[in-house]
Parts: structure tokens; C-alpha cells; sequence
């Protein structure tokens, strides 16, 4: 059957087209992720809403088939239990109660789940006059030939209604439910049916274990999987129609091009694809504030990436601001601690061909991630082990304006944040301090990749590290300011005077802010130069440096890291030369990152530079939807062929940055 797909995330929408069908009809498929909503964005459920439409003379019978695999009860012998108890031999069952029916997919356990593999999933639809609910409780998946569910179901759309139950030998058992019903000539109806899944615990590799947050509202038993889906059986009109309209005001915005439009929802998926947790520690109390993070990406899987997040986060600080405070909350409490234990340091090691260590963290230096799931995430941060992170250059800073970003577009309200953050703050930038060797008041990066482009070597003071210190400074004086620290306040915008003076005099070059003072890449242009006055307009930090030089210098990457490259078909690569040519001595150099692409675009518009901004992420989205296929798995790099580096990658999401090009009233 042939028909054609629409995504808008987290919509989607598949359009039948069958010539010999008469019908017309459309899925509608969706979770209830919501903004500002803590609640049912968490749920556990899937809602498929069958659109269906009779344009013909005639009465028309449609049929729809859900089936579904006992994952948690692979292996397993069954029992026959028609009454819907909770007899602990019982698999896949029947539930029919008030107007509802599905299928339970359950195994043998005793009291509530205790391990992470689990739980219950169900399946589900709603019966009622003029729609019919048929099932199969019981079928082998494996086997396409069996009559049970194909024969019945292709004869006249209806399943055997067998609640049969085998003991199984080895195979994975699954189940099956069929709705149907008639359309009356010009008759239209919606039908929702629904997975919903209860597996209340997560395990990570050093067996801490963690309730997610739905359980909050659900318990955590791990057998409320049919409470879930009835919920999301009544709930499917009112959260698609709250969806529609979080996402109308954007959708219909026609003075920005529609391909950006689509993007711009497109690229929330990595928020709750990419390995996403969202939960407490099992046994604490249920008023503990829950724990949200995403990945880096499955590639590199690290929480809560910091130098990524600054990019990616986005969406969380615009719809979901409670959680992203929290997470930096947590990152505020790692700031402190001194983790002294050693590991390898993998890029030096290589480079020297001898073995060198890292520490785990340093106190003051703000940690690369929160770990990660092999590990003890949230207690071991900082597990990272491509670099030295302590040393890095851009943690910190990004640390200091990411705490500003989520006062300011929570309404400057949240004192309370401020004075949870404000001594991390502070010691993070006391730490950062001590790498402006030469007094000039801009630290130095110390020759090696210190900062997120974590191949591409970088010594001397440099225009990106500098311009997020340049950044956090004023933010940190806008905090003392906030909190009535007229000392800090002081100490502050004295220290960015200094620094804002030095960084200029040695990077301004006429054109652009140079790479660097001391490396071979000095006189490179990079797209990212500008990252610390993205924020700075974004927050109304004012001017990092002189707004005739943001100016040239966002000309001068516009004309030669965007228009000079793949003629401008494929976002901003990282470095180009100062002649325009492609610098092929390193692999991220000449790379274009998605995501520092997305941000580069927000700043231009914050300058009012809308065609060239808009072109400029159109390169990214130019390859990802339409040239490479790269939907929902958008990579964190590609090369001038387009191949890609690190797929489903959290900074991509920083497309929500041009949305955010000023601050909130």
C-alpha cells in the first residue's frame, strides 16, 4: 500500500493511498510530550489516532490491526486466566473493562518488579457502539504462514477473539487486537489505540538503581501498564489538539521559510531519543527533584554533555525550564568536589606515544558530563577520557552563561536558582583564572584541544574560549547585580574590561578574531569565533567587544565558512583559511558541525542578518532532509562529501537558538 509520510515532532502522520481501498485514511501517531508540562511528557505511552474518511456513495468497513511482542515475557509457559486477575502464570490476557479492551503482556513475578527489565506493556483500543474490538491473545510472530491472525483478519477484518494460552517451548509469543467499524457515505471517524509500557526502573552499570519520573504519578510497581493506556486512550484528542496548538504559532509564522518550520520541531527528537533519563534513586523520597538529562549521542554516550549542551539544551530552557535548571544545579554541585582518582588520557597518549593520566576532576573546574551509563552517572561525573578536562578552556565559562541564559528567559524571577548556582559560578571562574599566565586578564589554551573542538589544537588566547570568558564575565556581574553583591558586581565588570581590551588588541586582525595567538591555526577563520556574543545578545549582555567588529566579522564568515564552502549548500565549516581555502590538515577544522552551524545562524539574526542567517541554516537542513536522509539521526559533523560523524547528536537541537534571538520582556 503506498502512501506518503508528514513529521512534525512529536507528530507524525502516514496517509494511506490504496486505489482499491475507498476509504481514506490517516494515522496519526504521537507521545504527549508537551511544553512546560513535567507531567505527561513523561508518560510511557504510544497514541495512534486512525483518521477515517468515507468519500463515497457508499458504506465503507474499515479494518486496522495492532499486534505486539511479550518482551517481558520471552521464554516463558503460560496459563489460562480469563477473569483479568493477576495470577502469576499469566502472559499475554485478555483485559476488557468498562469500554476498554486489550491485551496484558505480563511474566511470573511475585509483588512488585525489582529489576529493570521488568514490567508490562499493553495494547489497547476503546469499544463502543458502531466500533468493534476483536483479539488474539496468543500467536507466534515468527510464523507469517499461521491462519490465526491473518486469515481471520484479511477475511473479513476481525481476529478469531481467541484468548488462548500455549506454553512455550522458547519462541517469543506475541498478541493482537483488530478495530473495526463503518463509515456511512461521508461519514468521518477517529479511532485511537495505544502501547503504553510500565518498566519503572533503570540500572546502571555499577547497579545503582533509579524509578523513572513517570512513576511519580503511577507508582512504582511496575504493573500499572493498562492505567497508563487507558489514560492515553482518554486523554489522545485533548493532548493532540494541546500539541497543535504549542506547535500552531511557529507552523504558521509564514515571514520564515517553511523548511525551517518543520526543522525547527524535527529536531526536538533528540531531547527524548538520545538515551534520555528522567528519574530519582530508588528508595529516596518521592519529593526528591527528579534527575533529566540526555546523551551526547550513542556514539558517545556521556549525560548531560556540557560544552554540547550549550548548544543543545535549547529546547529545554524554552519549554521545559525546570528540568534544565535542575541539571545545572547538579553540574553546580560537582564544582566543588576534588575526584583525584587517575585515568588514561587517551589523546596525549597517543601523541607522545607514552602513557599520561588525568584526573578524574579537579575541584573548581566544571565537569565535562554526568557520567555515564556504564558507570555510576549523576555520582562518577566527568568519565571523558579524549582529553584532560580540568584544563579545558571553555567548561567553565559556558558553566557561568548557561546559569544566566535560565534566569533570564525564566523571567529574571528565579533568585533562588541564582543563589543556589552563585558560589559554582564563582569558583569556576576563579578556577579558569589561573590560566592567564601573562596577567593580560584572557586565559590561555595550552596547545592542545582544551575546549569542545577536541581535535583542532588551539594555544595562546583564543577568540572562542576568550569570547565565552568575555561572556561569563558579564554574566557573572549581572548575577552580583541581581543578588546585590556590589563587590562582585565591581570585581566583575573591572576584570572583562581588562580582559575585553587584551582579547581585541590581540585577535582583531581588521577582518575577523583570529583562531588563536600561537598555534598554526592562528590566522584561521572560525565559524564558532563569535559564540560567547551569541549568548550575550541572546541574554542582553550588550556588546562583548565592538559591534562594528561582530559585524565584519560575521561577513566575513558568512562569505567565506558558508558561501566559500560546497557553495553554501551545507552549513558553516568549522575553519577556513584566511584566502579561502579549505584547510584539510585537521579532521574537525574542516568539518561543518550542525549545531554550532544552528548557532551561528541564531547570531546572525540577532544582527539582523535574516537572508544570510536563514541561508545559513538552510546548508544543514539542506543535507540532513533532503541530500543525505539524515532524519531524526541528525550527525554532530559532516565532511564536503556529506559523510557523516556521530548520528542522533545532541547539538543539532541549538536550531531552537533562533527562536530565542532576544531576550524575554
Amino acid at each position: 500500500m503506498a502512501g506518503d509520510y508528514y513529521s512534525l515532532y512529536p507528530k507524525s502522520w502516514y496517509d494511506y493511498r490504496w486505489d482499491k481501498f475507498p476509504a481514506h485514511v490517516v494515522l496519526e501517531q504521537f507521545s504527549p510530550i508537551l511544553p512546560d508540562n513535567y507531567r505527561e511528557t513523561s508518560y510511557p505511552v504510544a497514541v495512534y489516532r486512525w483518521h477515517a474518511e468515507n468519500p463515497t456513495n457508499r458504506a465503507v468497513t474499515v479494518s486496522v490491526l495492532l499486534s505486539w511482542t511479550n518482551m517481558v515475557g520471552w521464554f516463558r509457559s503460560f496459563s489460562r486466566d480469563l477473569s483479568g486477575g493477576l495470577d502469576a502464570g499469566n502472559r499475554n490476557r485478555l483485559m476488557n473493562q468498562d469500554g476498554m479492551k486489550g491485551i496484558l503482556f505480563d511474566r511470573n513475578r511475585s509483588g512488585a518488579v525489582q529489576d529493570e527489565w521488568d514490567g508490562q506493556f499493553a495494547i489497547a483500543a476503546l469499544e463502543s457502539p458502531g466500533i468493534e474490538v476483536t483479539y488474539q491473545t496468543t500467536y507466534l510472530p515468527e510464523d507469517t504462514e499461521r491462519s490465526d491472525i491473518w486469515k481471520p483478519f484479511a477475511s473479513d477484518g476481525r481476529l478469531a477473539n481467541s484468548d488462548q494460552n500455549w506454553v512455550s517451548s522458547g519462541e517469543r509469543l506475541a498478541g493482537a487486537i483488530a478495530v473495526r467499524f463503518t463509515l456511512k457515505p461521508g461519514e468521518k471517524r477517529v479511532v485511537p489505540m495505544v502501547i503504553a509500557w510500565d518498566l519503572p526502573i533503570v540500572q546502571f552499570g555499577t547497579g545503582r538503581k533509579w524509578y523513572r519520573h513517570y512513576t511519580d504519578f503511577y507508582g512504582t510497581t511496575g504493573t500499572n501498564a493498562l492505567q497508563i493506556a487507558r489514560d492515553g486512550l482518554t486523554n489522545a484528542a485533548k493532548w493532540s489538539d494541546a500539541i497543535d496548538a504549542w506547535q500552531a504559532p511557529y507552523i504558521n509564522d509564514e515571514s520564515k521559510p517553511l523548511w525551517y518550520r518543520g526543522a525547527l520541531f524535527n529536531e526536538l527528537y533528540t531531547v527524548a531519543d538520545t538515551g534520555s533519563f528522567w528519574g530519582r534513586p530508588v528508595g529516596s523520597d518521592p519529593k526528591t527533584p527528579n534527575t533529566f538529562t540526555f546523551m551526547e549521542c550513542f556514539d558517545y554516550p556521556y549525560y548531560g554533555t556540557l560544552d554540547v549542551r550549550f548548544y543543545g539544551s535549547m529546547p529545554l530552557t524554552k519549554f521545559w525550564p525546570e528540568i534544565d535548571k535542575q541539571e545545572l544545579r547538579q553540574f553546580a554541585d560537582t564544582v566543588p568536589q576534588d575526584q583525584a582518582d587517575k585515568y588514561l588520557w587517551n589523546w596525549k597518549t597517543q601523541h607522545t606515544k607514552a602513557l599520561q593520566f588525568r584526573l578524574r576532576k579537579a575541584k573548581g573546574a566544571v565537569p565535562h558530563d554526568l557520567g555515564v551509563p556504564e558507570e555510576d552517572p549523576f555520582v562518577q561525573p566527568n568519565q571523558f577520557s579524549w582529553q584532560n578536562t580540568s584544563d579545558w578552556k571553555d567548561l567553565n565559562s559556558k558553566f557561568v552563561l548557561m546559569v544566566y541564559r535560565d534566569y533570564v528567559f525564566t523571567g529574571k524571577k528565579d533568585q533562588t536558582f541564582l543563589r543556589y548556582t552563585w558560589p559554582a559560578v564563582q569558583e569556576a571562574l576563579e578556577h579558569l583564572r589561573q590560566y592567564d599566565r601573562d596577567g593580560d586578564g584572557v586565559p590561555e589554551n595550552d596547545g592542545y584541544p582544551d575546549q569542545t573542538y577536541d581535535e583542532w589544537i588551539v594555544k595562546g588566547e583564543s577568540a572562542y574560549c576568550g569570547g565565552l570568558w568575555l561572556g561569563a564575565l558579564r554574566a557573572a556581574e549581572e548575577i552580583a547585580r541581581a543578588l546585590g553583591d556590589a563587590a562582585a558586581v565591581s570585581k566583575y565588570h573591572d576584570l572583562f574590561t581588562k580582559s575585553q581590551s587584551s582579547y581585541v588588541k590581540k585577535l582583531w586582525n581588521g577582518e575577523y578574531f583570529r583562531y588563536d595567538t600561537a598555534s598554526e591555526y592562528r590566522d584561521n577563520i572560525q565559524a564558532d569565533q563569535l559564540a560567547g556574543q551569541w549568548y550575550a545578545n541572546m541574554t542582553g549582555l550588550g556588546d562583548l567587544v565592538p559591534h562594528d567588529m561582530q559585524r565584519k566579522a560575521l561577513r566575513r564568515i558568512f562569505d567565506f565558512n558558508v558561501m566559500k564552502f560546497a557553495k553554501g549548500e551545507m552549513g558553516a565549516v568549522n575553519g577556513m583559511g584566511a584566502d579561502g581555502t579549505i584547510i584539510n590538515t585537521n579532521e574537525q577544522v574542516k568539518e561543518v558541525w550542525t549545531g554550532t552551524t544552528y548557532g551561528l545562524a541564531a547570531l546572525m539574526l540577532t544582527e539582523g542578518m535574516k537572508d544570510e542567517g536563514f541561508r545559513t541554516a538552510w546548508g544543514v537542513y539542506h543535507v540532513t532532509y533532503e541530500t543525505k536522509g539524515y532524519w531524526f539521526r541528525t550527525p554532530e559533523a559532516w565532511e564536503i562529501e556529506g559523510n557523516y560523524r556521530a548520528s542522533m547528536y545532541m547539538r543539532p537541537a541549538a536550531i531552537w537558538a533562533m527562536e530565542m534571538t532576544a531576550p524575554p520582556k
